[in-house]
């Protein structure tokens, strides 16, 4: 009973819903390889994905052949379509089930890293240098196997936080980033209320990090002045 309560709990829905929207986004992908292979033996022009496949799909088949790549396409439609309709009742439930851990990441990312973790218990258990690697197990097991170095970022790299940070300063910015995020979702799972600080904290942490490279940028300007005043000294 205890387990069947745990799968109905709403961290678990949100789950099952990521999943349910990654098996829908994979699998549409898949046929709409499949379809443009076979489409383009039928028509003339069939762009790939799902764009494509809605053009297929508005096609008038001729005959049996075309009747089946057509319904191919609608079934390549209609999963692009639940895809996103599982990605909007994402956006809506995760800030209900995590509010500082969706506002801090953004609601996908945020069902995200839970999923990983198994739910938002185990991941307000996880300290700040799992949840950084989250979703980089096999860079993860390469490093530990001796055969590659230790990743620096799991899943967490979508975020503009760490993606849009230079690669120099990548490494602080998914620590900071990922630091953040532990706490945020253990104040989502223990007390379950938004906490202003936190976000106010990594905002004025990522700014600190992203003001390194305008400082380098401003020295080397210093820099080249420095030189060319030199060169000019000593042409005189």
């Amino acid at each position: 009973e205890a387990a069947r309560e745990r799968e109905r709990a709403d961290d678990a829905q949100l789950v099952h819903l990521v999943r349910a929207m990654d098996d829908c986004e994979r699998t549409a992908n898949e046929l709409a390889e499949r379809l443009a292979e076979w489409a383009g033996s039928r028509f003339d022009e069939v762009a790939p994905g799902i764009e494509g496949a809605r053009a297929v799909a508005d096609r008038e088949p001729d005959g049996e052949t075309d009747r089946r790549v057509v319904s191919l396409a609608e079934r390549v439609v209609d999963l692009g379509a639940e895809r996103d309709a599982l990605a909007a009742a994402i956006d809506r439930i995760a800030p209900a089930v995590a509010p500082n851990l969706a506002e801090m990441a953004g609601p996908e990312l945020a069902a995200r890293l839970i999923a990983l973790a198994g739910g938002l218990e185990p991941l307000a258990k996880k300290p700040a240098g799992t949840v950084q690697v989250l979703g980089a197990e096999d860079a993860l097991f390469a490093h530990l196997s001796g055969r590659a170095p230790s990743p620096k970022h799991g899943v967490i790299y979508t975020h503009e936080h760490v993606r849009n940070t230079r690669p120099e300063d990548r490494g602080s910015a998914a620590r900071a980033f990922a630091g953040k995020l532990a706490l945020a979702a253990r104040a989502d799972h223990y007390a379950g209320e938004r906490r202003p600080t936190l976000h106010e904290d990594l905002r004025k942490r990522m700014a600190t990090i992203r003001a390194r490279a305008e400082d380098d940028e401003g020295d080397e300007e210093v820099g080249d002045r420095g030189s060319a005043h030199d060169t000019e000294a000593a042409d005189e």
